[in-house]
């Protein structure tokens, strides 16, 4: 090799391409879902998001369905249930549920999917319904009133994420206030002092009568209650 040709710059090789990656395509597709909503959540779409072809994105997953299972569990991560580990059973239900609530009011696009989701693939919510299944049996819940109990509050956790994205006014009658007198006095007379906006005030109402019917339970089977 001649002096000249040592001194001669390489030839640009091709251009790096960033490497697909479980987290990289949970975190586009969370991107895309908050952004677009669920109809505009494709394989297609999400290919072009992250910039590759879509047969690039089978080498790495093998269905939407698959990235939707991928999503819930990433999400489930966010939802604490410490409480489950030391503390009295209906105060560990509140911190999931509150927790839960507010995890999925930032991700509310995600709610009707999650909501019918399979738990089959998804270990870290598996983990997640494990620990309080074994939290209300300690209580004393009823094997067969468990997974209902967990449905219960699960639902109006859900509705309730979604309302906590609600206009403040959305129950202002406004020029209709006269066909609906006592509705109207109602709304306008909602107590705001005891903290957190209407939704909040909502959530603790329907948690904690969730919780009173629960204990209601608990107190007819004999065993300790953690």
């Amino acid at each position: 090799m001649t002096d000249e040709a040592s001194t001669l710059p390489r030839r640009a090789g091709r251009p790096l391409k960033m490497v697909l990656s479980r987290d990289r395509i949970i975190a586009a597709a969370l991107a895309l879902i908050t952004v677009e909503g669920y109809g505009g959540f494709t394989m297609s779409s999400l290919a072009g998001s992250l910039r590759v072809a879509p047969s690039a994105l089978y080498n790495h997953v093998s269905s939407k369905q698959e990235v939707l299972v991928w999503l819930q569990d990433h999400v489930m991560t966010m939802v604490d249930v410490s409480g489950f580990a030391a503390e009295p059973w209906d105060a560990a239900m509140r911190r999931w549920a509150w927790s839960y609530r507010d995890v999925f009011a930032r991700h509310a696009p995600l709610v009707p999917l999650v909501a019918v989701l399979p738990v089959t693939g998804a270990p870290e919510t598996l983990k997640m319904y494990e620990i309080i299944a074994v939290g209300l049996a300690r209580a004393g819940v009823p094997q067969d009133t468990i997974v209902p109990a967990i449905v219960a509050v699960e639902s109006f956790i859900f509705g309730s994420a979604l309302d906590a994205n609600a206009p403040a006014d959305i129950f202002e009658t406004g020029d209709l206030a006269g066909s609906s007198p006592t509705f109207t006095g109602a709304v306008r007379s909602q107590d705001q002092g005891s903290g957190g906006g209407p939704g909040d005030v909502a959530f603790r109402l329907g948690l904690e009568a969730l919780l009173a019917a629960l204990a209601a339970l608990t107190a007819t089977r004999p065993g300790p209650h953690a």
